[in-house]
């Protein structure tokens, strides 16, 4: 039987060297100079690939002490602030979706939430819903909207600037107040709607994400917690009271699934639960045992995910970046790992959590065999990955260099040139 001094043998050898840092620099400049980031010209922008892309390139930033990557991060936040902040090309609507001024929007562009960056408009009011064709309308997503939430807290981390923290608030308060709803004829908990209209003003698919729920929580603490420890940070929106209904709203979830891009983003909300409760932000009710039960969640999904056989398909069949997903989560589950190895404390000491992540370490393998199909070029030229190329190289490089997405760190960018 191994150890788990065996298991830490076996994370050990899995370092990052450079080669890995080097190729994810070179994915990410390719994605800045195809985009338009670098060059300064206007191309369309989509949220999720974009906030993936700012966390790459901080921690890009951190790792090559390239400052030139830092500042990628920083334009194109403001691109995509200008750009899905604001009312599409051809839009009877102008100016930012939150109805502010121009002048006001710059100060506040998140108020009014952030399009999706679909390529179709968003669904009339009066128009028949056609499921396929939905997938291609623009709207607002939630998960997209905390997955920015968590690019501009990190942007505040790295720099010390609590206005990315700021603007990272106020697209959370706003959010809450237009997803969430109380159930008519109750008293409780709330529900999500899982996409929502442009302006916020309507639901355009009313079913709830599975994960909603859960990612508002811990985004909206890892918010209060960097506010906390940062200079001049605004005091509201404090987010109290959405962190208080979110809490509520995932007392009874469940959270196991069999989808790589689900369980992937378990395993990071883990992790980030993990780096949290050491800095206080988290209450005794319920995450007394939320660790535990996302681990255990993830456990239960990966053992069905590695029966599918679904990585045993030709890469036509696939869809890169909903595997880069999971990839990027068993690289939480090893950061996690190593801390049990090293002797960390809270979390770590609790000998369930112990015993969920000695079980995941068995999974990792898996990582490594999504990571070494899609690094090869010859997987690059198949229709599934040239159709969606922006999200796969940069989860692609998230996962090859996956410290600036995972990691909640205080300490500010320095020495950078």
């Amino acid at each position: 039987m191994s150890t788990d001094a065996d298991v830490g043998a076996q994370s050990q050898s899995r370092t990052m060297p450079d080669a890995r840092i080097d190729a994810a620099v070179t994915l990410m400049q390719d994605f800045a100079e195809r985009t338009g980031i670098a060059a300064g010209s206007e191309m369309q922008r989509y949220l999720w690939t974009d906030a993936f892309a700012v966390c790459n390139f901080l921690g890009l930033a951190r790792a090559t002490g390239k400052r030139q990557l830092r500042e990628l991060a920083l334009e194109l936040i403001d691109r995509v602030h200008h750009c899905l902040g604001q009312h599409r090309k051809g839009d009877r609507r102008e100016g930012w979706i939150s109805g502010l001024s121009l002048a006001e929007g710059e100060t506040h562009p998140t108020r009014g939430g952030l399009r999706i960056g679909k390529p179709l408009p968003e669904r009339a009011a009066d128009e028949n819903f056609d499921e396929r064709q939905e997938w291609d309308r623009d709207g607002q997503y939630f998960h997209y909207l905390s997955k920015w939430m968590h690019a501009l807290d990190q942007a505040a981390r790295a720099t010390q600037h609590a206005r990315f923290n700021l603007w990272a608030r106020e697209l959370a308060h706003s959010a809450f107040h237009a997803f969430s709803y109380l159930p008519a004829g109750t008293r409780g908990p709330r529900r999500m709607y899982w996409k929502m209209s442009i302006d916020l003003t309507r639901p355009l698919v009313p079913s709830m994400g599975q994960h909603d729920p859960l990612d508002g929580y811990i985004t909206a603490i890892e918010l209060r917690a960097s506010a906390a420890v940062l200079a001049q940070a605004a005091a509201e929106p404090d987010l109290e009271a959405e962190t208080s209904q979110y809490a509520a709203m995932i007392r009874r979830g469940e959270w196991a699934t069999a989808d790589p891009l689900g369980l992937g983003g378990l395993l990071t909300d883990a992790f980030r639960v993990a780096q949290l409760t050491p800095q206080g932000g988290l209450p005794e009710s319920p995450d007394a045992t939320l660790l535990d039960t996302l681990l255990g969640a993830s456990l239960m999904g990966l053992k069905y995910y590695a029966r599918g056989g679904e990585l045993q398909m030709p890469g036509e069949h696939r869809l890169a970046f909903r595997e880069l997903g999971l990839a990027i989560g068993l690289h939480a589950v090893e950061q996690m790992w190593q801390a049990v190895i090293s002797g960390a404390g809270r979390p770590y000491s609790d000998s369930r959590v112990r015993t969920q992540l000695r079980s995941l370490m068995h999974f990792v393998s898996l990582r490594d065999d999504i990571e070494s199909f899609w690094r090869s070029p010859e997987r690059w030229r198949t229709a599934a990955w040239i159709e969606h190329r922006d999200i796969n190289e940069v989860m692609l490089a998230t996962s090859l260099a996956p410290e600036g997405f995972l990691v909640l760190s205080n300490t500010p960018l320095t020495g950078t040139s």
